[in-house]
């Protein structure tokens, strides 16, 4: 298989750090997790941008997801390092763009810059951000956009947005990466929010089934084919937020929910759930949808031992 792997590290949103009493203690096993994977050989890691635990907000650690970008960069040698995906409206665009910036220079040209709308609601209200409905909050996105790439491209970058302005802005350094740090867009609308992929983006990511994945491929496909830029040109990411993987199928839906268990049917079509063979059946229909890179969170990322059987029968 050619298609590429990205571990989702271990950060607490999906209460994956439940348990570690100390902060310290909790950052180390996510930073673990994120060495090892650069040891194993996996492409990239992945970090997500929310506040508050999911699907119930609690007091369990959710580190920061910018922050850590920046510390897992220096913890890390070889791996590229990606979110999944940043919230536009958590950080004026501008200001981003610089902070991603720094971020490329300080990992020697490994970030994969991951933005989208914003979706979240109980998180905006908490922290006291207005939440416009979706499609201003995709206008938004279309204004940053624009915005990034002037502070990656223009000496000094100047838009004049409905949301957002810059007059002159200069950003110094830029990053390493040329013509500038690839923008991964995330989500799978298919009137906007794949249009601005078509327009903007270096890679687009969603999740679903297989068929599910096709269907938005081929919109973004006409996307791009009615503004003239080469399809090929876009990275084709998809993201699995549940792998449980074992030697025995029995094991692999262990390390599941009891709620996830009651659907395992739909588990084993959109996330990877069974054994090795199991999961390399479900990989090579991926391939042959055209994922070029899968972003995977292991369930039990923490204790390694799901990584390093993965990277054993697949990488």
């Amino acid at each position: 298989m050619t298609i590429k792997y990205g571990v989702i590290v271990p950060q607490g949103w999906k209460m994956d750090l439940v348990g570690i009493a100390d902060p310290v203690e909790a950052y180390e096993t996510m930073t673990r997790v994120a060495q090892e994977a650069d040891e194993l050989g996996f492409h990239s890691i992945w970090l997500y941008d929310h506040f508050h635990t999911v699907p119930t907000p609690t007091q369990e650690v959710t580190f920061e997801c910018w922050t850590s970008t920046a510390a897992l960069a220096r913890d890390t040698k070889r791996v590229r390092i990606g979110q999944i995906v940043t919230c536009n409206s958590y950080r004026n665009p501008a200001l981003l763009a610089k902070m991603a910036s720094t971020v490329d220079v300080l990992s020697h040209g490994r970030l994969d810059f991951g933005i989208g709308a914003g979706w979240y609601e109980h998180e905006y209200r908490a922290y006291g951000y207005p939440y416009p409905d979706a499609p201003e909050r995709l206008r938004q996105l279309r204004d940053a956009l624009q915005i990034i790439r002037a502070m990656w491209t223009q000496e000094e970058a100047v838009f004049e947005g409905n949301y957002f302005q810059v007059k002159g802005a200069i950003n110094q350094p830029k990053g390493v990466q040329k013509p500038h740090i690839p923008i991964l867009i995330g989500g799978g609308g298919e009137k906007v929010t794949l249009k601005l992929v078509a327009q903007y983006g270096d890679g687009c990511n969603f999740g679903g089934n297989v068929e599910h994945f096709k269907q938005k491929l081929s919109v973004l496909k006409q996307h791009c084919d009615d503004i003239g830029r080469d399809y090929n040109t876009i990275r084709r990411t998809a993201i699995i937020d549940d792998c449980a993987i074992a030697e025995t199928d029995e094991a692999a839906v262990a390390k599941l929910t009891p709620e996830q268990r009651q659907h395992i049917d739909g588990m084993r079509t959109s996330q990877l759930v069974g054994t090795p063979a199991a999961i390399r059946a479900r990989l090579a229909e991926l391939e042959e949808a055209g994922v070029q890179e899968l972003i995977i969170r292991f369930v039990d990322a923490a204790q390694l031992d799901s990584l390093r059987l993965f990277a054993r029968e697949f990488l």
